[in-house]
């Protein structure tokens, strides 16, 4: 008998399953405000050399701040003063003669001026991470992401050593205490560092909640709950505009995208273990528990009376998890080796791809955060629109259509020209791009969480992940690479898309199906087994037979 049968008959997506995702989505709604929030506190406002020395010794003389800047600062291409440069000695034939091609420039002697208007304080203007040292500033970013790629190592291990509810408390209280820690830093190296071990706690929010409410809905329902669970990332792109544009101190927007985590860990009480998990690992006394919860919850009561310990321990009869399952368990066989490497390339895909867009918020011209709330807005219709071609085309066609979608995007920003004319056309180019990305984001997390068997499935998750933040993780430096070549990093991110696309034409489809609950499921080829075509067996199960009738 499948797992499935038994969630059928209590209802796989009642008010039980209903309190999960609410729960989930106060936690997870701070995760894409974590994972968006170097674009904020790490920007990069106008500044040019600091001139106040000069004026302290008196060189100026009366001379008006305009022209203070004319005879001190060279020029760019586009009239404004230099960022990075200034003369040895201020040029006071310039006053007369505006030609500087030819003077010698050296770096800024005494630091730098920073236009406020739009942000009051960010790490660059904290630490002077500007010119030379920008490099320390986009790095903030890549350091956050390696700390995440880690932690989905850890968490995906751990939880399935020691269950979901356990790592999900441990994710949000290191996520919490880190984060805020972060904010008081006294110097880069440990913000640095603090942001790395933020990144680490915070990942087991989404590899462990999107597993748990996995689990705990029956197969019509599992795209809803991956749709559902994704919305919340919509949720919290859309407002960390509106978010930062209210809170534009540094330091205080970072305690306050992280804040809500102090009320997750309140509502964590009411998060069940995953039953499925229980099950796998012979504690059937805790998943009776649970769903006898889930039962009186969905008002199911004629079907709690049947659920007993010992009906239970008749739903896995095979390789029943009576041994540790580590992540050397997704290459032991043939399947899973291919499995974990078409998905692991996938997900390398598909975040890169989704990160590379959103951190490019500046890259237009745009408002910073008008692209940024419109660059999170766009992610409802697609998201919406996966809820609908899941079921219709399956997880497949919707991942490779979504890949290959924002692929194409890519490439067209590749041919369109720049100026001033052109960025709205950039933009919207772009914005699809984006909506496409999320599409194939919110299909890949509910898509491979259908893959992998219960067994090793927060283990498969969490390699997936690593591998999803290891593309995370490069996109900041790729997007670095235009001082090489100004389109080079679309085309980098137009191939991987391309290359994601093709990977994931040569993974089974899940629609419709059973998830697998063993390796030997996988190796066997079971995991395209349909559940309609399956015999359901009403509980309590009498015989062998019953047992049988359900694989």
């Amino acid at each position: 008998m499948k797992f499935e049968h038994l969630l059928s008959d209590i209802n796989g997506f009642g008010r039980f399953q209903i309190m999960i995702i609410i729960i989930s989505f106060i936690a997870r709604f701070t995760l894409p405000c974590h994972f968006m929030l170097g674009n904020f506190i790490a920007a990069m406002p106008s500044h040019r050399c600091d001139l106040s020395a000069l004026d302290d010794e008196g060189v100026f003389g009366n001379l008006t701040q305009e022209q203070r800047l004319t005879v001190s600062i060279p020029v760019q291409e586009d009239g404004t003063p230099s960022s990075c440069k200034m003369f040895p000695e201020p040029q006071f034939h310039l006053l007369s003669n505006s030609n500087d091609s030819d003077l010698a420039t050296v770096p800024c002697q005494n630091g730098w001026v920073y236009d406020n208007s739009t942000f009051k304080s960010t790490l660059a203007t904290e630490w002077d991470l500007v010119c030379d040292q920008k490099g320390q500033n986009k790095a903030t970013a890549t350091i956050f992401f390696m700390g995440v790629m880690f932690g989905a190592m850890t968490y995906g291990s751990l939880s399935d050593r020691f269950g979901r509810k356990t790592m999900l408390l441990v994710s949000y209280i290191s996520g919490m205490l880190f984060g805020i820690a972060s904010a008081f830093s006294t110097s880069f190296i440990m913000f640095a560092v603090l942001r790395f071990f933020t990144g680490f706690g915070i990942t087991g929010i989404v590899i462990v909640s999107s597993v748990l409410s996995v689990e705990w809905v029956d197969i019509e329902h599992r795209k809803l709950v991956g749709v559902i669970d994704s919305l919340s990332w919509t949720f919290g792109n859309s407002m960390i505009p509106a978010i930062a544009y209210c809170v534009n101190d540094w330091r205080q927007l970072t305690i306050v995208v992280t804040s809500p985590l102090a009320l997750a860990i309140l509502t964590w009480r009411w998060i069940p273990e995953s039953a499925r998990w229980l099950i796998a690992n012979g504690k059937f006394e805790k998943a009776n528990f649970y769903l006898q919860q889930c039962a009186q919850m969905n008002q199911k009561q004629e079907f709690a009376s049947k659920i007993t310990p010992e009906t239970l321990s008749g739903i896995i009869v095979t390789q029943r998890k009576d041994r540790s399952y580590s992540y050397l368990d997704l290459v032991r066989t043939p399947k899973m080796r291919r499995l974990a490497l078409l998905t692991g390339i996938v997900w390398y895909g598909v975040a890169s791809t989704y990160y590379g867009i959103s951190f490019n918020i500046t890259g237009f011209g745009l408002n910073i955060y008008l692209t940024q709330f419109v660059y999170g807005a766009i992610e409802l219709p697609a998201k919406l629109s996966v809820y609908y071609l899941l079921d219709k085309v399956g997880r497949r066609n919707t991942e490779v259509g979504s890949l290959l979608g924002a692929g194409i995007c890519l490439a067209v920003n590749i041919f369109l020209p720049r100026g001033e004319y052109m960025s709205v056309l950039r933009t919207v180019v772009a914005v699809l791009g984006k909506g496409c990305s999320a599409a194939s984001f919110t299909t890949v997390v509910l898509y491979s969480s259908e893959l992998f068997p219960t067994v090793v499935r927060q283990n498969g998750m969490g390699y997936n992940s690593s591998m999803g933040r290891l593309g995370v993780s490069l996109a900041p430096l790729i997007l670095l690479l235009d001082e090489v070549w100004r389109d080079l990093p679309q085309v980098l991110l137009c191939s991987i898309a391309l290359l994601a696309s093709l990977m994931a034409r040569m993974l089974p489809e899940t629609r419709d199906r059973c998830l697998p609950e063993t390796i030997q499921d996988i190796e066997d080829g079971q995991t395209g087994k349909s559940l309609a075509g399956s015999q359901v067996v009403e509980i309590p199960l009498k015989s062998k037979a019953n047992d049988e009738g359900g694989n």
